[in-house]
């Protein structure tokens, strides 16, 4: 596994520098690295989509652990390096380009690699990615089984945030919980310092893993994404001042409630109320 001055000297050694406009920042505590990977639970015929690899740390990894790596990387110069590194092992795929297409949706590319094989997300993940590769894998790739990745911590624990709780802050539960917790189990298994990176961020990061409900509590996901957007932007509203008092509240629903009172199952419920 790489260590930072290893890190430095391939980056150098080709005249490259951490890009911040790529969101360049490099995991090098190996302690954690090897968590992540242990996290997915990655072992031989696991078939992986790592964002940002980087100078392959991580690639290298899960590659020792007989996983098949499907990695994406946007940096041009970077793609040199890994094919020159990683371009014989057979288990390597290497994506040049956005992981997203217009920011709503997997890659062409990507997609067509992945096919219709179950995988898991494990990445370190460059900030600005990783709410909408998160969303668009949740909402609309049901064959992605398992996220475990780095992220920026307060994204972490809006994934997590419960509500009616104010645990993370009073803004921290939204729509990005309600998806989540709808399809899916999220745990924040460790929070990271930005001394484990190089460059230091500016801001502190979590590794959160995302397991896949077998039943999920909504089958309309986009749907879900959509009524939540629209009644979190008028979370200090009544939600019969959003959906209208002639709404269809299901039981248990109080039209003089606040959405960040609801439960993700409650939410699902006006959904389906909405279009029964």
């Amino acid at each position: 596994m790489q260590t930072l001055a290893e890190i430095r000297a391939l980056l150098e050694s080709r005249g490259f520098a951490p890009r911040k406009s790529f969101g360049q920042n490099f995991l090098i505590d190996q302690n954690l690295l090897r968590k992540l990977a242990d996290s997915a639970e990655i072992g031989p015929g696991s078939l992986v989509l790592e964002v940002g690899p980087g100078t392959g740390t991580l690639t290298e990894e899960l590659l020792d652990r007989g996983a098949e790596v499907i990695a994406c990387e946007l940096d041009r110069g970077l793609c040199e390096l890994l094919r020159e590194r990683l371009g014989a092992n057979e288990r390597f795929t290497l994506i040049e380009g956005d992981c997203l297409a217009k920011k709503s949706q997997l890659s062409t590319e990507v997609a067509s690699t992945i096919g219709d094989r179950k995988f898991s997300l494990v990445a370190n993940l460059p900030y600005s990615a990783a709410t909408p590769l998160i969303m668009t894998l949740l909402v609309d790739h049901p064959n992605c089984e398992r996220m475990c990745v780095t992220i920026q911590r307060e994204v972490a624990e809006r994934l997590a945030a419960a509500h009616g709780s104010k645990a993370y802050g009073s803004k921290a539960y939204g729509p990005i919980s309600v998806v989540a917790q709808s399809c899916a189990q999220v745990r924040i298994v460790a929070n990271l310092p930005p001394s484990c990176f190089w460059p230091r961020p500016e801001v502190n990061s979590a590794m959160v893993r995302i397991d896949r409900l077998g039943h999920p509590l909504c089958g309309d996901l986009q749907g879900l994404a959509l009524l939540s957007k629209r009644l979190f932007s008028s979370r200090r509203k009544q939600l019969g001042s959003v959906l209208g008092r002639n709404f269809p509240f299901p039981d248990g629903v109080d039209p003089g409630a606040r959405v960040e009172s609801l439960t993700p199952a409650q939410i699902v419920g006006l959904l389906q109320a909405r279009v029964s």
